[in-house]
């Protein structure tokens, strides 16, 4: 009976541990095909980057020196003393005016036929020699890697840039061995030695101070685990690094723990991955790290809270010393005595930390989101790691929100009256400029102060234009719709008079009530007349009027009113921008672009945006409004402007609306365009015309954002072509180094924009009436 028992009992002992083995084996696979298909379909969260266009340096641009060193700083180049000689360092000669730099490399470039090692020259205030310092030949022309505007976040602020194995130094690997796992390429997930090593240590110690996990655990931990300290948790973690080790090469695995590990907090980021903490702290790609530097970045692996070197410089030094000591012993060929020696002795000096992001460009940045949005989901944004190219000019972008905050003070202080206590209701603008010729967004400031209000009035806020309208009646008269064809030199008379309209009548009312009888068209526009600009209107037609305004660039819904003709209908200063943009570009209205291109993370194009642009009235006709627009500034309400000390060719007009609740200007040279808007966002009256209120903030701006450009005057075309519909070539996102394009090619200022969607909130047409409307001459 006992041999049946016990036969009995090995029988179920042995059924019970070919089930436990059974169970074991299905639980390993299920673990392995779960392990491989998650490290297979990893992605690291890698936010997207929106760039501003790159900074062109050409022999003959103005410069201010500190303003370009500060510009270096934003690029995260370093000030070295004496020649430069690692990417990302620049050193600065005040005496001399001479300045070196190594540029960076930059993601999606083409490292072939640019400059790396440069020396410029900057006498008074501008470039003068550039030379390659590589082969010693004269460059004519360098372009700094592009500003990043902001970043597109997810739930986690992770800061981290993937990079290949193969373009590390192979002495950063060996540091990371020999501070983390020496063993690494004689175990198989695990060691052994390694654990029993570590149990000695915290059994002697009481407490733990040594861990005993291999890079491939670590790695595992950070892909799939939780940080918690259990044996279950543990055991899983072994199993997945064994499974790892049977799958991927030992290379595999440390390149993807060189862009997994966390090495420390730069703000509300973590920073992840060493060519990102290479950067942050030393201002270097991995590649040019010295002995000293490569084995502190790999010293803060084990605890960066505590050796982080921007807060805990000594102990990071401590530790750095360990993991050399360690290199020392274990790589004896490649860290010789003296190198090592040299390496203990090497002063850590750590990249100046900045404030963190710094988006200038909050209003601009908006519009690029909305505009991605309807394409990228919001993931896709937040992780995919996008470099989104835009046209956005960041000298320009500065200067605009400069110009916008001192123009409202100045109006402030000059007239006590606009001055507001609630931040709310305080006094307004608005300004965006753009190339004419390709549409490009160079500047957006939306309001005041971004933190008070994100509401954008160069997108959403639809106001009265006022007389800035009345170019399209003057343009729409010069094309021959109306009855009769004119000329700038054909008479029109500037008296009072009714306009009979349905069952209604409207008596439009010049300024001051004056009337100068017969006057030209040209001096009629010259010096805004109400009266004039009415009858004209009544002549050519309201709807050829409107058909012209949609055809420059106008998109909201302008009803066929009298008082279209005087700017009653409410339109954006984006669509102003685009229409005028149209004149300036002889008569092409060019669709504007924000974003000029997307690239991911392996250099590929994800998205190239394409121009496309209409002529819409002849050459010629737009050479004539524009030439009578240009005696706006010389002898008509925009003198100011030349009393400002602004003398460049240029052509514009001023409006401002019945009530004198907006006041506007709207101008242009021939390669730059911009509009500005003043007001309050409740509709009040600012007793100011736009001469007053919006000209003085645009002057400011042209001045300077074009200091240093060469006077460029309206040419009279010589002919008119034909007017088909056509499209540029593709455009290239980014210009390399060392582009040898000329300077004063207007496509390669800038780059190309792109509307938002629907931005435009206009009054419904319905709520309007056909003679409520009235504007002032300004």
């Amino acid at each position: 009976m006992r041999r049946v028992v016990w036969s009995l009992a090995f029988v179920t002992f042995l059924f019970l541990l070919g089930v436990a083995g059974l169970a074991g084996w299905r639980f390993y696979h299920q673990l392995e095909h779960e392990v491989v298909t998650r490290f297979d379909s990893h992605r690291w969260q890698v936010p997207s980057k929106v760039y501003a266009q790159p900074f062109l340096l050409y022999p003959g641009r103005e410069v201010v020196p500190q303003a370009l060193l500060d510009q270096l700083t934003r690029l995260g180049y370093q000030h070295v003393s004496g020649a430069v000689s690692a990417r990302g360092e620049y050193a600065y000669n005040d005496k001399k005016g001479e300045l070196q730099l190594f540029l960076h490399e930059f993601p999606s470039v083409s490292r072939r036929n640019f400059a790396q090692r440069v020396h410029l020259v900057l006498q008074a205030g501008k470039v003068g020699r550039m030379i390659d310092l590589d082969n010693d030949a004269e460059l004519r022309a360098v372009t700094l890697d592009p500003e990043v505007i902001t970043k597109l976040y997810g739930e986690a602020w992770e800061e981290r840039r993937i990079v290949k194995l193969y373009d590390l130094p192979s002495l950063l690997v060996k540091a990371l061995l020999a501070a983390e796992d020496h063993r690494f390429f004689e175990h198989y997930g695990i060691d052994l030695w390694r654990i029993m090593g570590a149990f000695r240590a915290n059994w002697g110690a009481g407490a733990t101070i040594q861990g005993g996990s291999t890079l491939t655990q670590q790695l595992v931990k950070n892909f799939f685990l939780s940080p918690e300290r259990t044996l279950g948790r543990k055991l899983i973690e072994i199993c997945m690094a064994v499974i790892v080790e049977n799958h991927y090469s030992k290379l595999q695995i440390i390149e993807n723990y060189l862009n997994e590990i966390y090495l420390g907090q730069h703000g509300p980021k973590g920073i992840f991955g060493v060519w990102e903490a290479s950067r942050l702290y030393f201002g270097k790609e991995p590649r040019d790290l010295d002995m000293s530097e490569m084995a502190l970045l790999v010293g803060i692996i084990k605890a960066p809270n505590r050796f982080t070197p921007t807060r805990h410089l000594e102990r990071a030094i401590q530790r750095r010393n360990y993991v050399l000591r360690r290199m020392r012993e274990l790589y004896p060929s490649e860290v010789p005595e003296e190198d090592y020696r040299i390496a203990l002795q090497d002063e850590i000096i750590l990249r100046e930390p900045s404030s963190g992001q710094n988006n200038t460009a909050p209003y601009f940045v908006d519009a690029i989101r909305k505009e991605l949005e309807e394409k990228y989901s919001r993931k896709m944004l937040t992780t995919e790691g996008f470099h989104i190219f835009t046209s956005l000019d960041m000298q320009l972008q500065r200067i605009a929100q400069e110009v916008v905050r001192s123009g409202l003070k100045n109006l402030e202080k000059k007239y006590p009256r606009l001055q507001r206590e609630d931040p709310q209701q305080r006094l307004q603008a608005c300004l965006i400029a753009l190339q004419p010729q390709t549409g490009r967004i160079k500047a957006m400031v939306g309001g005041r102060d971004y933190r008070v209000s994100q509401f954008n009035r160069v997108t959403q806020a639809s106001r009265q234009p006022g007389s800035i309208f009345k170019p399209v009646v003057y343009l729409t008269a010069l094309t021959g719709q109306g009855k009769q064809k004119y000329s700038p030199a054909s008479t029109i008379r500037d008296a009072h008079f009714t306009w009979p309209f349905g069952n209604q009548r409207w008596s439009p009312e010049n300024y001051r009530h004056k009337y100068r009888g017969s006057v030209t068209l040209r001096h009629a526009l010259a010096l805004s007349l109400n009266a004039a600009t009415a009858r004209l209107a009544r002549s050519v037609g309201l709807k050829p009027i409107r058909d012209m305004a949609w055809n420059l660039g106008f998109r909201s819904p302008l009803p066929l009113y009298p008082s279209l003709s005087l700017g009653a209908a409410e339109v954006t200063p984006f669509e102003v921008a685009v229409a005028y943009g149209t004149l300036a570009n002889q008569g092409i209205r060019v669709d504007p672009r924000t974003i000029a291109g997307i690239v991911n993370l392996e250099g590929e194009t994800v998205e190239r945006k394409h121009l496309e642009f209409k002529q819409v009235v002849t050459p010629q006709q737009a050479y004539d409004i524009t030439n009578m627009l240009e005696d706006v500034i010389t002898q008509g309400t925009a003198r100011r402007a030349r009393q400002q000390g602004f003398t460049r060719p240029a052509a514009g007009k001023t409006g401002t609306t019945n009530d004198f609740g907006d006041a506007w200007f709207a101008g242009y040279t021939p390669d730059l365009v911009a509009v500005v808007w003043v007001g309050f966002d409740r509709r009040e009256s600012l007793n100011l015309a736009g001469g007053q209120a919006a000209l003085p903030i645009w002057t400011d701006f042209m001045k300077q954002a074009l200091a240093g450009q060469p006077d460029i005057a309206f040419v009279r075309p010589a002919q008119d072509p034909p007017t088909p519909l056509r499209r540029f070539a593709p455009y290239t996102p980014y210009v390399p180094y060392g582009n040898q394009t000329a300077p004063n090619d207007p496509v390669q200022r800038g780059s190309t924009a792109a509307q938002p969607s629907n931005f435009a909130t206009t009054t419904p047409a319905a709520a309007l009436t056909p003679f409520s409307f009235e504007t002032k001459r300004d």
